[in-house]
């Protein structure tokens, strides 16, 4: 029936174009212009802008998500093809929106093409009702009102479309921190180590960054040619890459060099621009690495070893991904020490844990080390402090334009970390806007509020567990299934936290004394974190499909004993579940004094996993 309207709305504006006439330059505007008003503006749509975008609208804000290119999710977009890094250490994997996305990914797009999975983000966006998205736009001014950002200016050069959207609260996930226009304080380059005391940066107080990267991806064949670069490409021979690379002697410390060889590469290396201005030296960037990227893919291919036999160039990049430009300034800047002692913040939001990974300014013209790692612990927490303004009271951000110093964000900077960001600055813009305050008024008086419903988002926070809901508890259960109730979504420190059903014939109950009201289920189902293959393939073209996590429950259905009977009776059902975490609304509250969930089939597991089974 939806197709059916689709293809007569279609028919109708076919007509009414046509019954406009002629366009011509007598009747006809060049551009054209409007003005949108919301309440939450969101610029930026790499993972972090999606998830702010998502997490504000699935509580109630109205969205606007400008994002200036034709598809979303940035650096790991099928435009950039940069690879999706997070927390070291498998227990310690995010969850919440990027896993929705990861996980639908693995179900319409088994074959892992990136041009599909742009499509998995961008279906997660388009499903909320609540958000507006414009492609393909970019923000070029802003409208102040005293302190505050009023509106911004855009324009869509596909649509020839300017734009003026108000909003209430606005948020920068561009990564460059365009709404610096607003008078915002920011900062970059790198402190002088004496500014923090951070001992990881040996010099500084200049505007050096981490460069750009365009990568490459490779193709397996069976036939095997040579590759010519185009004659305005770089010619490298083995100096370039034969050069001492001493290993790192100090525990916890590695260093990373060039690596021309195939197989497990992703080409992070190939960078540049770090000693230039990342934002407004972009294009002579970009043509740097080009020259860069086709002369290393000739010297790799034709080398006389052989190490690309076989192997085929089958995309290269056009667009940098980047690493560092701009960093706002929030009333915390995180730095190197608030990471390596772990980030405890009683307003603790998000969290990282991959190292902090500094890389040389001069990257791959330089002959030596390319970048240093210094291992953190994992997780660290990040505090709220660091995603909203110091001076312009309604402005948020979130990526890699938070407020830290070089070394700080040397860790923070990484996609799956940016994602958790995006999430709780989203999720924090719901509460501006129910509550009519401004982001430092969440920090003072709603800040446990965010945190419980990050963590009911399935946003693990470190250092605390996620509170279980009064009605949950004082259900009688069997004893093999309190871990379901501890508030534990995760497998953590060896402990399961989760029970295990096998199909049809074990279920997870909760009975009470007295009929209960029930308005709403939360399911934490167990989609196998271990397993890191849901994060986009480095080979382009493999015809091998993956799976979806085996032991992710795939068939389930609950179940309520009502009425004065007290028979069972199935309130809700699925039977091709694809996500992690599951809430239930029912539109009139369920009066039972029990209720179960039954698994019905998993993804290819004898059971299935469960983590948490929350009634409200």
């Amino acid at each position: 029936m939806k197709k059916l309207f689709s293809a007569i709305s279609l028919i109708l504006l076919t007509f009414a174009a046509s019954a406009q006439g002629m366009l011509t330059d007598k009747n006809s505007p060049v551009t054209k212009s409007v003005e949108m008003e919301t309440e939450f503006v969101v610029v930026g749509g790499g993972l972090s802008g999606v998830c702010a975008a998502v997490s504000a609208a699935r509580h109630g804000a109205k969205v606007v998500l400008v994002q200036d290119r034709p598809v979303l999710g940035g650096n790991a977009s099928s435009e950039m093809r940069m690879g999706i890094c997070g927390a070291k250490g498998d227990q310690n994997y995010e969850a919440g929106i990027l896993e929705e996305m990861q996980l639908k990914n693995f179900y319409f797009n088994p074959l892992q093409r990136y041009t599909l999975w742009d499509d998995a983000i961008y279906w997660t966006v388009i499903q909320e009702k609540n958000i507006t998205l414009l492609l393909n736009t970019s923000v070029y001014d802003v409208v102040m009102d005293g302190e505050n950002i009023a509106a911004v200016k855009a324009w869509n050069s596909n649509a020839y479309t300017y734009y003026t959207i108000k909003g209430r609260l606005f948020a920068d996930c561009t990564g460059d921190g365009i709404l610096r226009l607003s008078g915002a304080e920011f900062r970059r380059g790198r402190e002088n180590p004496e500014e923090f005391g951070e001992t990881f940066l040996q010099t500084g107080g200049d505007s050096y960054t981490m460069g750009n990267s365009i990568l490459i991806q490779l193709r397996k064949t069976k036939e095997d040619h040579p590759f010519v670069a185009p004659d305005w490409a770089y010619h490298f021979s083995d100096y370039d890459f034969n050069f001492d690379k001493p290993k790192s002697t100090i525990p916890g410390v590695k260093f990373n060099y060039k690596k021309a060889m195939p197989k497990d590469n992703n080409f992070w290396w190939v960078e540049f621009g770090g000693m230039l201005d990342t934002i407004f030296d972009a294009n002579d960037i970009q043509f740097e690495l080009k020259r860069i990227i086709y002369g290393v893919w000739e010297y790799m291919k034709n080398n006389p070893d052989g190490r690309c036999k076989n192997y085929e160039l089958d995309w290269i990049g056009s667009l940098p991904g980047k690493r560092e430009s701009t960093r706002f300034i929030g009333p915390h800047i995180l730095t190197q020490n608030d990471v390596m002692t772990g980030g405890h913040f009683e307003d603790v939001v998000a969290y990282g844990g991959w190292t902090l990974d500094d890389h040389d300014p001069e990257a791959f013209h330089k002959r030596g080390r390319a970048s240093t790692e210094y291992t953190a612990p994992s997780p660290f927490g990040i505090p709220y402090d660091c995603l909203y303004s110091i001076n312009v009271p309604n402005l948020m951000f979130a990526g890699r334009d938070i407020s830290a110093t070089h070394m700080g964000f040397s860790s923070t900077r990484v996609m799956a970390t940016c994602a958790l960001l995006g999430q709780a600055v989203g999720t924090a813009a719901s509460i501006v806007i129910s509550e009519n305050t401004t982001p430092a008024g969440v920090r003072k008086d709603y800040i446990a509020r965010l945190q419980d419903m990050l963590e009911d988002d399935d946003c693990m926070l470190p250092y605390r567990w996620r509170n279980v809901s009064e009605m949950t508890l004082s259900a009688k259960t069997d004893p093999a299934n309190e871990p379901v109730r501890n508030g534990i979504d995760r497998i953590w420190d060896g402990e399961d936290n989760g029970v295990w059903l096998a199909p049809g014939d074990q279920t997870l109950s909760y009975t009470w004394k007295k009929p209960v009201k029930v308005n709403s289920m939360r399911l934490v189902f167990d989609s196998e974190f271990i397993y890191r293959g849901k994060r986009m393939r480095k080979l382009e073209g493999t015809t091998e499909r993956v799976e979806m996590p085996k032991m992710l429950v795939k068939g389930f259905r609950v179940e309520a004993k009502v009425g004065k009977k007290g028979e069972w009776k199935t309130v809700w059902e699925d039977d091709e579940n694809i996500l992690r975490l599951r809430k239930i609304e029912f539109d009139e509250p369920l009066e039972a004094d029990a209720i179960r969930v039954v698994v019905t089939s998993t993804w290819g597991a004898e059971k299935g996993h469960i983590f948490a089974f929350d009634v409200r």
